[in-house]
């Protein structure tokens, strides 16, 4: 098989599957009804918000520490990727037999898993200031304002 055919099949594939879930998306369609609601069906009845919250398995963090905590996530698995790039520029630049055109490729990789690190840690800095601002702002307003 030559590489067009290789590519025309690979097209062909991804229209059938992408049909596909455009078909069961079709299909599963089903229209509703909607009646209105009232407090009691909303909250299934004598349940309480909290209650209701409670029973749906919600959480009871506030906003700034789930997003606070997605941030930090987020930034550690970038910090981890760049720390991996620059050991493979390392073990890129220990196997490559004193050839000056892989050592050289080799320090341009380390060097931006090296910029890359720079770039996560300012920015977890920045984010972990901006964060730490904000939720000493609304604790702040808070509870000035229920006092």
């Amino acid at each position: 098989m030559n590489a067009i055919s290789k590519k025309r099949i690979g097209y062909l594939l991804g229209a059938v599957v992408a049909l596909s879930f455009c078909a069961m998306a079709l299909i599963g369609v089903q229209t509703a009804h909607a009646d209105a609601l009232e407090a009691d069906d909303l909250f299934g009845g004598e349940l309480s918000g909290e209650d209701f919250a409670g029973e749906a398995g919600l959480g009871d963090a506030d906003l700034v520490g789930t997003i606070a905590q997605i941030i930090r996530i987020a930034l550690g698995f970038l910090g981890v990727i760049a720390v991996v790039i620059i050991l493979l520029g390392g073990f890129k630049w220990m196997t490559a037999a004193g050839s000056d055109d892989k050592v050289k490729d080799a320090k341009k990789l380390i060097f931006s898993g090296i910029i890359g690190l720079v770039i996560v840690l300012s920015s977890y800095a920045i984010a972990s200031f901006v964060i730490g601002s904000i939720i000493s702002a609304t604790q702040a307003s808070g509870g000035s304002s229920s006092s």
